[in-house]
């Protein structure tokens, strides 16, 4: 999910429509009209058209020609919007701030493992540091050296248990399909002819695991080959284990025959490694079931998805500790001996509270829980008996991010909020301080004068939906704050406060930024995500139209003055906004969004998202799925809002023939004469984008933003504290 923006008060001229007031050199070309062409699919009895099926072929010669003039026209209409200099001379100097940041995720033989962000370098490092002290931190492996090019990615990395090996999965252009490569930690160099293939994906994702002694890996396994036909090869995920010195094809199965089509693993081994974790997903609706291997080599199954374990972690005393939402939505915590693996040995250690538990961690005597405040986290701390031992005292209004286990119960943590970046901080169990390392990022803003605050809004029924609202001190309550509205609402994933200079730098120039936490997400437990879910999905945008008009009613703006920005998920939310309550918005920016809710699970990702969705195969489903595909209430001569939709052709999550066929929907049947754009890549899903990508994009989606809000740039520079509006 993406969020941005800016404003002041604006000329009249500034408020026409983009295509008239771009004005200057050069005639726009139009966008090519989409041909109908006449394509009825019945579902349950019910007949629907669909005249821009056509458009879901990528490859056709037609649709290319479709596609690249869209592009023409939407790349003559950005490039003649006013300020994009300023703008894309800001957004050069944020972006690339050059403070670094160390994500660390594991500590393994008396190192850290951790990704080093440091722009301008276009991806992230792998580095190993043995202190907290950033000058130690060593290069492992550098992207941008094996392509300059800057479009292979990391897409995750696991050391062994003694810290010497490190197995890394690569992938290029945003496809997420990666390989794994062994690398060598003390020299850095990989081992020869150690490259496992089809590892990580766009659908099921992917991961994988040591044994004890580090001579060989479990991993997540895609079908290779001719092993399944070509429309099975993004499905059907095993375990199989890799042994260092062998050639892959030798490698074993371990698990997964029986499991759905759908399936998906997350692995962990025990830090003896005499015991490896398998817990697989049914797609991405939030069902798990857990298996075990044992010393002896066999796996045993511990829960089935209807048992809802829907996370899991080994504990130093010879426990497994599982999260449980069984007959506990807001979750409780259960430990299971290994030495008998079943759920009828299960005792609880935490039981449900009043806070949603979202993961937790294992130390030596204590667990450190990350619990769900609505949004926010904080994470308390209780002992392996069950006892409270406090809360770590985080910031209010905070996020907690990876929580590493150090020797005994001290732990790193990273946290930020709307006004903090990235921070990194040392918690000492025995004396209860927490201490700031280096290993975060400082601040290209100075954000003292950034004021936020959590409000409610009423949903359609009746719901409290929480919004967080950030602005400068001192902002007027007149309706005329240019404001940008943003949401996500789905997968169980919660949108909690997180440091963005893409909004600071709206707030820079006078805006409101205002982020939802939606039902959808996991901000009050199991209940909240599954009341916008599936056949409930409808609340999810109601929830976000009471945001909205939480905002006019309380004159924090006015329509006129009011846009809305979502990607992926948020993307279909943008959808379901425009064609429900078009009057409410004067722009919306929706990003490799959902639009055709009858068509997404023909993708491979899509039937994955079926058990977050629903299918069209269930009647009920249908009916609800029908009732809000943004594609399907589209009506002619409405007057909808301006739109600018970002794609990405190598996407493996959401098929970009989604904004091919909004935006050929929308532009023909639009009765006002405010743009319908198609922004392209032949990148991915936004995961990996190379720097240079993001700040070019993000230059044409403020050029448009400040232009059809009326808001006139004003250029600045340096460290400029967010002034207080006048």
């Amino acid at each position: 999910m993406q969020h941005s923006l800016k404003p002041a008060l604006a000329a009249l001229s500034l408020l026409l429509p983009l295509a008239s007031s771009a004005g200057g050199k050069g005639a726009v070309p139009p966008p090519p009209v989409a041909a109908k062409k006449p394509v009825v699919d019945t579902y349950h009895g019910v007949k629907v058209e669909d005249p821009y099926q056509w458009l879901e072929k990528g490859d056709d010669p037609e649709v290319r020609k479709w596609v690249e003039g869209q592009m023409a026209h939407t790349r003559a209409v950005l490039d003649k919007l006013p300020s994009r200099g300023a703008i894309r001379a800001r957004l050069t100097a944020l972006l690339s701030h050059e403070s670094p940041a160390h994500s660390v995720d594991s500590w393994r033989g008396g190192v850290l493992f951790a990704l080093k962000f440091q722009p301008p370098r276009p991806q992230p490092l792998l580095v190993v540091l043995t202190s907290e002290d950033p000058s130690s931190a060593r290069v492992l492996l550098d992207p941008a050296e094996l392509d300059p090019s800057g479009r292979t990615t990391l897409d995750f990395y696991v050391p062994s248990l003694d810290g010497k090996k490190v197995a890394v999965s690569l992938s290029k252009d945003g496809t997420e399909s990666g390989d794994v490569t062994v690398y060598d930690v003390a020299t850095g160099k990989p081992l020869s002819g150690e490259v496992v293939p089809r590892v990580n994906g766009g659908t099921a994702g992917g991961g994988l695991t040591w044994n004890a002694d580090g001579t060989g890996f479990f991993y997540t396994r895609y079908p290779r080959g001719e092993e399944r036909p070509p429309e099975d090869r993004d499905f059907y995920q095993q375990v199989y284990f890799h042994k260092l010195g062998t050639p892959t094809e030798k490698d074993t199965y371990e698990l997964g025959r029986d499991a759905p089509r759908i399936a998906n693993y997350q692995l962990q081994t025990s830090e003896d490694g005499a015991y490896v974790l398998a817990l697989l997903g049914n797609g991405d609706g939030g069902e798990y079931a857990l298996h075990l291997r044992g010393p002896q080599g066999t796996w045993t199954r511990v829960s089935r998805f209807e048992d809802k374990l829907v996370a899991a972690s080994f504990g130093r005393d010879g426990a497994l500790y599982v999260l449980s939402r069984k007959d506990a939505p807001r979750g409780k915590v259960l430990r299971i001996p290994l030495a008998t693996p079943s759920l009828d040995k299960a005792t609880v250690v935490i039981p449900e509270g009043q806070a949603s538990i979202e993961s937790f961690r294992p130390t030596a005597t204590r667990l450190y829980v990350k619990e769900q405040l609505g949004g926010p986290n904080q994470l308390r701390m209780v002992g392996l008996d069950g006892k409270e031992l406090g809360v770590v005292p985080t910031a209010p209004v905070s996020s907690v991010g990876s929580v590493v286990p150090l020797s005994g119960d001290d732990v790193l943590l990273s946290s930020t909020s709307y006004t903090e970046p990235f921070t990194v901080y040392r918690y000492a169990a025995k004396d209860g301080k927490l201490a700031k390392t280096s290993l975060g990022r400082t601040s290209p803003l100075d954000t003292r004068n950034v004021q936020v605050e959590r409000v409610l809004c009423s949903s359609k029924d009746g719901t409290q939906v929480p919004l967080n609202l950030l602005h400068a001190r001192g902002t007027k309550l007149d309706g005329n704050n240019p404001t940008l509205l943003t949401g996500y609402g789905g997968f169980n994933i919660a949108v909690s406060p997180g440091f963005s200079v893409l909004d600071l730098a709206f707030i820079e120039q006078g805006g409101v930024v205002a982020i939802a936490n939606l039902r959808g997400g996991s901000e009050f437990g199991e209940a909240w995500h599954a009341n916008g879910s599936l056949t409930k999905k409808q609340n999810v945008f109601d929830d976000f139209h009471a945001c909205a008009k939480l905002l006019v009613e309380k004159k924090w703006t006015k329509p006129e003055r009011l846009a809305i920005e979502g990607g992926s998920n948020g993307g279909l939310l943008m959808g379901a906004a425009l064609t429900q309550h078009p009057e409410l918005y004067r722009t919306v920016l929706a990003h490799v969004g959902i639009y055709d809710m009858l068509r997404v699970e023909l993708t491979p990702n899509g039937q994955f998202n079926t058990t977050e969705y629903g299918s069209v195969k269930d009647p009920e489903q249908f009916q609800t799925l029908y009732g809000y595909s943004p594609l399907h209430h589209v009506k002619d001569g409405v007057k909808y809002p301006s739109v600018l939709f970002t794609s990405g052709e190598n996407d493996p999550r959401v098929d970009p023939f989604h904004s091919r066929k909004m935006v050929a929907r929308l532009q023909a049947a639009t009765g006002s004469r405010r743009p319908v754009l198609l922004r392209t890549n032949n990148l991915g899903h936004g995961i990996g984008t190379p720097l240079a990508e993001e700040i070019e994009e993000s230059v044409d989606v403020f050029a448009f933003l400040f232009n059809e809000l009326g808001m006139k740039y004003r250029p600045v520079s340096g460290k400029v504290a967010v002034p207080a509006s006048k």
